[in-house]
């Protein structure tokens, strides 16, 4: 039997979401900086990292965003397969929200109507939008607005695959050096393998929302994310790129099935301002 929805209440949780997550960050994410304040091996580097909990009080307590770059809207909707959608188009819904959430929560606008004219359109609409159909007559929504300093320093390597998981940690490793202080560090790096050249990239995007400290449930890709986790922390880049031993976080990697002549990996870092939430209707 399907469940009608309207696509108002689609709208008012996402203007909830955009003005909630560029104000405040996730348990997860709040526990990891502080966590790493404790245990970085250099002075400086802990300082920075108490800075970044200071930041952090102060854009809750004074319900300022935590970045200045308050991202371009990033939505993950899992659409349960017996939901029936009333009261207009859903992608409308979606970036009235995302309209709303940025004009109404004073958030700067970033968004341009197209990547070479570049006129802003001022409402930081419209948003990426990735829609999957699942099972049941719920709505999964999670938001995951991302700032462009980390965003311009991901990757996409199309490796072969002979290369196996040693050309895969050769490409993670060579992303994270190459972006160095400019992804503002510490950082969560989200890996995508497999699938094709779009696939491994949307992979990648949706393992930052992943919560830290959580793992991959193939013990071979746990494995993965914890020696990789290592090798970028021995990197000595450091929180805000200034030397240290806590250059990321977590790092998250999703797989997919792909071609027997391919093996794509991609690499999406974020800084330490990983906003994401997620809201089941």
């Amino acid at each position: 039997m399907l469940r009608e929805l309207d696509v108002s209440l689609i709208t008012s949780t996402i203007r909830d979401l955009c003005i909630k997550v560029t104000h405040e960050l996730s348990a997860d994410m709040i526990s990891a900086i502080h966590d790493a304040s404790e245990y970085e091996k250099s002075e400086l580097g802990r300082k920075i990292l108490c800075q970044l909990k200071e930041n952090l009080d102060i854009a809750k307590s004074d319900n300022i965003p935590i970045c200045q770059d308050t991202g371009m809207a990033v939505i993950f909707m899992e659409i349960g397969q017996d939901i029936h959608f009333v009261g207009g188009n859903l992608n409308d819904a979606i970036n009235e929200g995302v309209r709303k959430g940025y004009t109404e929560g004073y958030l700067r606008k970033s968004v341009v109507s197209d990547p070479l004219i570049r006129k802003n359109t001022n409402d930081n609409t419209p948003a990426i939008i990735h829609q999957s159909i699942v099972p049941g007559d719920k709505v999964k929504i999670t938001l995951a607005p991302k700032g462009f300093g980390s965003e311009n320093m991901s990757r996409v390597f199309m490796l072969k695959p002979a290369q196996g998981i040693d050309g895969v940690k050769d490409a993670v490793l060579t992303a994270v050096k190459d972006a160095g202080p400019n992804a503002c560090p510490p950082m969560v790096v989200g890996v995508g393998i497999g699938g094709d050249f779009e696939k491994c990239a949307i992979l990648a995007k949706k393992a930052l929302t992943r919560e830290v400290g959580s793992h991959s449930e193939i013990d071979y890709v746990k494995d993965l994310e914890v020696e990789l986790l290592k090798k970028i922390n021995k990197l000595g880049i450091g929180p805000a790129g200034l030397g240290g031993s806590t250059t990321a976080l977590a790092v998250n990697v999703e797989t997919f099935a792909t071609h027997i002549a391919g093996l794509p990996v991609a690499v999406n870092i974020c800084c330490h301002v990983n906003r994401h939430e997620s809201v089941i209707l």
